[in-house]
């Protein structure tokens, strides 16, 4: 496994992280949980984020109980807040941030985190209230540094400019193959502000692992088939999209690797890109993500894959 720094902070980060989204508390039980959990530290995972909202609070106290069994200094835990988590808990104002922070080290059981992340803008919130609240939480030991995900160009510029305030570190965007949105503004505009990427979704929720064909229904044990983490498929199902991600398969297999280490090797060839959350139902996918980390692409590579996908880009774009 190797090691990143996360943006302009003292973190090494494993370029593969580990993610809780859809998993923990929700679609895999309790010892799959800890299998996942124990073979990401064998792989020398160090790196793993939650969110409050996820399972409304059940995947942090999940990962939180498992976490105990390992030294506080092994890992490093990101968590994040915005979305409700009651029908008057949401957003990023100072009582928010303040609560939910606590709530957070609570459920999971520690006394900081080292990322703690706005999962969405508040449009609702001033700007200056919510680094305010960040800064606070920062200065009270409850958060080694801050981050950000899916903010605008604008709103990321927007937040630079604040004074006195303790700055961002890292910023999680959407990012794969099939969806590369961030490489125009968000990726150019954090590289010269010390902010890294931690992408989320490197994969295309199983897509990229070319186990969906096209027309045909999806594997019994597969995410799109669970009806707790299959409602977010959306687009990737197209039939364009999966037909193209067949052809991928001629060239994993000519270069050797799986189809999920070559997904998440491209993501990685991104220097602004720190870590590539995973998000394992099994020990096996763990260890075969890892493995990524010593995949590196060449340009005649990258280039066939940009050729084999093309129509599938071209079909998203629509």
């Amino acid at each position: 496994m190797k090691y990143r720094q996360l943006g302009n902070s003292d973190l090494k980060v494993s370029e593969i992280a580990f993610g809780t989204w859809l998993t923990f508390g929700l679609g895999i039980d309790k010892g799959t949980a800890r299998a996942c959990i124990r073979q990401a530290f064998d792989e020398g995972i160090n790196f793993f984020d939650t969110a409050n909202v996820y399972g409304r609070g059940a995947a942090e106290k999940a990962l939180g109980k498992i976490l105990r069994d390992y030294s506080r200094d092994s890992y490093v835990l990101a968590t994040k807040l915005y979305f409700p988590m009651s029908d008057t808990d949401r957003g990023l104002s100072r009582d928010q941030v303040l609560k939910q922070i606590d709530g957070s080290l609570q459920r999971m059981g520690v006394d900081y985190v080292d990322l703690y992340q706005c999962h969405r803008y508040d449009e609702d919130t001033p700007l200056e209230e919510t680094l305010a609240a960040l800064s606070e939480v920062v200065a009270a030991g409850k958060a080694r540094y801050i981050g950000f995900s899916e903010w605008s160009p604008a709103q990321i510029r927007a937040a630079l400019q604040v004074p006195g305030v303790t700055s961002f570190v890292s910023s999680q965007p959407q990012y794969s193959m099939l969806w590369r949105q961030p490489e125009a503004e968000v990726m150019p505009l954090c590289s010269k502000n010390g902010i890294s990427q931690i992408v989320w979704s490197p994969l295309a929720q199983g897509v990229l692992t070319g186990k969906y064909e096209p027309d045909a229904p999806p594997p019994a044990d597969s995410r799109a088939a669970s009806e707790s983490m299959g409602g977010f498929m959306g687009r990737w199902r197209d039939p364009v999209v999966l037909a193209a991600v067949q052809e991928l398969k001629g060239l994993a297999a000519r270069w050797h690797v799986s189809m999920a280490q070559l997904a998440l090797a491209w993501v990685l060839r991104e220097r602004n890109v720190a870590a590539a959350i995973i998000g394992a139902s099994r020990p096996a996918q763990v260890t075969d993500n890892a493995q990524a980390s010593t995949v590196e692409l060449d340009d005649t590579q990258l280039r066939a894959i940009d050729e084999v996908l093309a129509p599938a880009l071209h079909s998203l774009e629509k």
